[in-house]
């Protein structure tokens, strides 16, 4: 009888994983669509950009697909006529 209450535990445990994947993604998808849609559009674009973030972070989240955030190289020329780049 116990042994059955701790699969069934374990069972509820595993499977509740997910959910907490999809909440994560609902959150960060969220404030990043509001952030840029306020800063390309205003106060509408914010609105629109934290549904449609919130949106698009649930289902990356349900799929376990992380944000991308690429490497940028900021290059310049010194005094002397080097390149420069900080990474």
């Amino acid at each position: 009888m116990k042994l059955n209450i701790v699969f069934a535990g374990t069972f509820f445990a595993l499977a509740c994983l997910p959910i907490g994947a999809q909440a994560q993604g609902l959150v960060n998808g969220a404030r990043e669509g509001a952030h840029e849609g306020d800063r390309a559009a205003g106060p509408v674009g914010a609105v629109v950009g934290g549904a449609i973030g919130a949106g698009v972070g649930t289902v990356n989240g349900a799929l376990g697909i992380r944000p991308g955030y690429y490497h940028h190289h900021r290059c310049y020329y010194n005094s002397f006529g080097h390149r420069r780049c900080r990474y």
